[in-house]
């Protein structure tokens, strides 16, 4: 299969990228409906839509503000103007939609930790929406750096590039299961498992951004790993928890 990965239906071509993004919330979200059935929910259903609107709304601005600090020097035109609203990141929509639910949950008093139940919808989505990226090739700046080792593949451009959306993918699969083994067999409190999602997601995007040809640099890290920083210093309590063996009930 060549890259990146173009189709048609009925002489239209179509976005593949796009029709996954859009399906990756969809199942995301029936995946996220289904557990909340087969779990007991702490909170309340009007809370808990409320929380979802405080997370949609943070995790599209940040997305966006995200997606233009990776490359803020961008000359002002009205293309790129257009491009712009349309750039946007998962990192900054993770993080942004953190900071929605926590303000959203300030504001109608909820006292309850809501993470958990999004955990696996949300890497669920990531992994369907990192297919669309790792067909889009060259057509999406999820790739990576010009490379002679034995994972090198030709993205589009002729180069043997790392793939850097597909280490994603594997990634992924590997921390849904780590994941579900630290959930069915540890007691973990309330938030705790999206505490360490984010910790490892996190952790693993601040690494493979050493891999991908990032132009604009701060300190000698891309915008993205900054904010790999600041989340790390966002759960800084919850790491030493962690390191002092307290994050069990």
């Amino acid at each position: 299969m060549d890259l990146p990965f173009n189709t048609e239906l009925f002489g239209v071509n179509i976005n593949i990228h796009l029709i996954l993004e859009y399906l990756a919330f969809f199942i995301a979200y029936r995946y996220y409906v289904f557990l909340r059935k087969r779990n007991t929910d702490v909170i309340n259903t009007n809370n808990r839509l409320s929380i979802i609107l405080g997370a949609a709304l943070g995790a599209l601005v940040g997305s966006r503000l995200v997606g233009f600090l990776e490359n803020p020097l961008i000359e002002f035109t009205l293309n790129n103007a257009i491009t712009l609203l349309n750039t946007k990141t998962i990192m900054g929509g993770l993080f942004g939609g953190l900071l929605g639910v926590e303000l959203a949950k300030k504001i109608i008093s909820e006292k309850h930790s809501s993470g958990d139940l999004f955990v696996f919808p949300i890497i669920l989505g990531i992994f369907i929406g990192r297919i669309g990226c790792f067909l889009s090739g060259i057509n999406e700046f999820t790739y990576g750096k010009v490379t002679t080792s034995a994972f090198g593949m030709d993205l589009g451009d002729g180069l043997l590039r790392h793939p850097t959306s597909l280490y994603e993918l594997f990634f992924l699969i590997f921390l849904f299961i780590a994941l579900k083994t630290v959930n069915n067999r540890l007691q973990l409190k309330n938030g705790d498992l999206f505490k360490i999602f984010m910790l490892s997601y996190f952790g693993f995007r601040f690494c493979i951004e050493f891999l991908k040809p990032n132009v604009f640099y701060t300190f000698g890290l891309s915008s993205i790993q900054i904010l790999c920083v600041i989340c790390w210093l966002y759960y800084s309590k919850f790491i030493a928890s962690l390191l002092l063996g307290k994050h069990a009930r």
